[in-house]
């Protein structure tokens, strides 16, 4: 319990203020969507679920209502950031400033896809450090709109699903 109250101590003010509030469902969707769209910098996105089954959670219902929110705006953010990466391309987000991502990096997560294929987007939605990162390459291989929607919310609910156990489990061992 000491480790779950530390994460909600490393929330902003704000974020902890709106999931506490009657607005809580609609924060965390958009928290999510801005995670999902790798533009999250302001604490890591592996504390999101779990400070919100803290915080608002209880019930089974409450932290499935959590999860879905989760998979849902993650889902709407990635797919964001595919469809820029299809349409605008490798030289277009290198470009951009809001995209944190070297160009080294990229590369060898465009070698993953290459390696492995579509698979690799619900694998690397439900690991850590690795989440999210195959969107991009998904882009530029220019996949198909509904196979990425389907395999990135696979992953995104294999994610969120193990991070709210783990918090309902700290949870009960205090």
């Amino acid at each position: 319990m000491a480790t779950a109250v530390a994460q909600i101590s490393q929330m902003p003010s704000l974020l902890r203020d709106l999931l506490t509030s009657e607005l809580a469902y609609v924060a965390l969707l958009g928290i999510f969507v801005l995670e999902g769209a790798m533009l999250m910098y302001f604490m890591p996105s592996e504390a999101i679920v779990p400070g919100a089954v803290l915080l608002i959670g209880g019930t089974l219902a409450e932290n499935a209502i959590i999860i879905g929110i989760a998979v849902l705006g993650a889902t709407i953010g990635q797919f964001a950031l595919f469809y820029l990466a299809k349409r605008g391309g490798r030289e277009y987000l290198l470009g951009k400033r809001w995209f944190r991502v070297s160009e080294g990096r990229l590369d060898r997560f465009d070698g993953w896809f290459d390696r492995w294929g579509p698979v690799v987007i619900p694998v690397s939605n439900s690991l850590l450090f690795t989440r999210g990162m195959l969107t991009v390459p998904a882009g530029f291989a220019k996949m198909s709109n509904r196979q990425f929607l389907a395999l990135s919310a696979l992953g995104t609910l294999a994610f969120e699903t193990i991070l709210a156990a783990l918090a309902v489990g700290l949870i009960e061992l205090f």
